[in-house]
């Protein structure tokens, strides 16, 4: 039996990609591992991300050395869906699969055998989840959309994905449902922007939310990024939804900046104070982790500008922030724009991450005894960790294993998350 490795780079889209090609490789009879195994593989993938240069350069290092072991290789994913020249350049030897097309994998692999070289790179709009998802663990990665309805001036990924494509509630339910029945405990709903879900479709994230919630089993959902320019199109729906036990009471939403003139420079479509305003109504009517995301170091950023982040975030103290320095994407508008100083944005970049870090770690310390239900989903050679009602990570120590709802007091904390100890049956 041959053996294909995929190698994935990015977010949980791309993974969820990875899972759906290992799917139907193995359907047709090939042997799949997921990671850096290369020892005995005789087809490796590298599914690609193009969201960050310092990622982008990672990859393109990796299939340097890729190239030398004699190896049919085959590229996917965003980063040649965006800039195929560069990877064709670098291994052109390689095949090239792009994020539309990840269905065709088995037919890639076919003509590889008779000596062709592949460059899969025409844009379908297709029903991925028709192909099935190779689902073996405790976290199960449902993809529903792909493609987005904004035009931010900083990402690539809008140029590599393409418009917005949601995939049918009948083919999610039913991935959820295998997923569930083949030990799933949590059910990621992942996409490019999970807010935009449906609207090509007239449905949107809050209905289908309620419908995976209704299915049966034992398991927990985590909403993936919803951007806040949609919700005001579902918002009350969406709270309600999110009532639901089996909802992980997680909102993912990006706010990119504290200044509404960056937010228009960068496209974003909706002010400061609606961002808030989501906030506090979510606040108020559930208790919710609150996630967002802050890039550093935008073209048009002053330190004005900057002060106006640290103050947002400062108010209202989100429980996890993403911090990205500001790097120029070559398809983005942005890109065009004189940049900063890399060492301004550097130094922008360590002080946002010191003060976040310091009232995130201050308000973990409130809840140290209290109780939580959590669900165990990773393991690594000390402990295991799970996650909370909220999301919060909480690195657990006692008699545990994968995929237990224990009962865990709150003994510690730690730079990144919680540590508790589960309480005996």
């Amino acid at each position: 039996m041959e053996k294909v490795v995929i190698e994935t780079y990015g977010c949980t889209l791309n993974q969820a990609d990875s899972r759906i090609m290992g799917n139907l490789l193995k359907k047709n009879g090939y042997e799949v591992e997921y990671g850096r195994y290369l020892k005995d593989a005789d087809y490796i993938i590298i599914n690609t991300c193009t969201v960050k240069t310092p990622t982008e350069n990672k990859i393109l290092y990796r299939l340097s050395k890729l190239r030398n072991l004699g190896k049919k290789l085959i590229v996917a994913g965003c980063l040649v869906s965006a800039d195929k020249e560069k990877v064709v350049k670098l291994v052109p030897e390689a095949s090239i699969l792009t994020t539309s097309n990840v269905q065709d994998i088995v037919d890639v692999i076919e003509s590889i055998k008779i000596g062709r070289n592949v460059i899969d790179d025409k844009y379908k709009r297709s029903e991925k989840l028709a192909y099935g998802i190779d689902n073996d663990s405790i976290i199960a990665r449902i993809p529903i959309s792909e493609g987005c309805l904004s035009n931010c001036t900083f990402c690539e990924t809008k140029f590599a994905r393409g418009p917005l494509n949601s995939f049918s509630e009948e083919l999610i339910l039913k991935a959820v449902e295998n997923a569930v029945s083949n030990g799933a405990k949590e059910i990621e709903l992942t996409s490019q922007d999970v807010g935009a879900y449906g609207l090509d479709r007239k449905t949107n994230i809050a209905e289908l939310l309620q419908k995976v919630s209704d299915l049966d089993g034992e398991f927990m959902i985590r909403v993936g990024m919803l951007n806040p320019e949609h919700l005001h199109r579902y918002f009350d729906s969406l709270i309600e939804a999110y009532k639901s036990k089996k909802v992980y009471k997680f909102f993912h939403l990006p706010v990119q900046s504290g200044s509404d003139k960056i937010l228009k420079d960068m496209g974003r479509r909706y002010t400061v104070d609606e961002f808030k305003s989501y906030v506090n109504e979510i606040r108020k009517k559930l208790s919710a982790t609150i996630a967002t995301d802050v890039i550093v170091g935008y073209p048009t950023e002053s330190e004005e500008d900057f002060e106006k982040s640290i103050e947002l975030l400062g108010e209202i103290k989100p429980e996890v922030v993403n911090i990205s320095k500001f790097g120029a994407r070559p398809h983005a508008p942005a890109s065009k724009l004189k940049q900063l100083d890399d060492k301004e944005i550097k130094r922008r970049s360590i002080r946002l991450s010191r003060f976040v870090r310091d009232f995130q770690f201050k308000e973990r310390e409130k809840h140290i005894g209290e109780m939580r239900k959590v669900l165990i989903t990773e393991k690594n050679e000390k402990s295991f960790s799970g996650r909370d009602e909220r999301y919060n990570q909480i690195a657990v120590f006692g008699n545990v294993k994968l995929g237990d709802f224990v009962e865990v007091e709150l003994t510690g904390n730690s730079s990144a998350c919680l540590i508790g100890e589960a309480k005996a049956n």
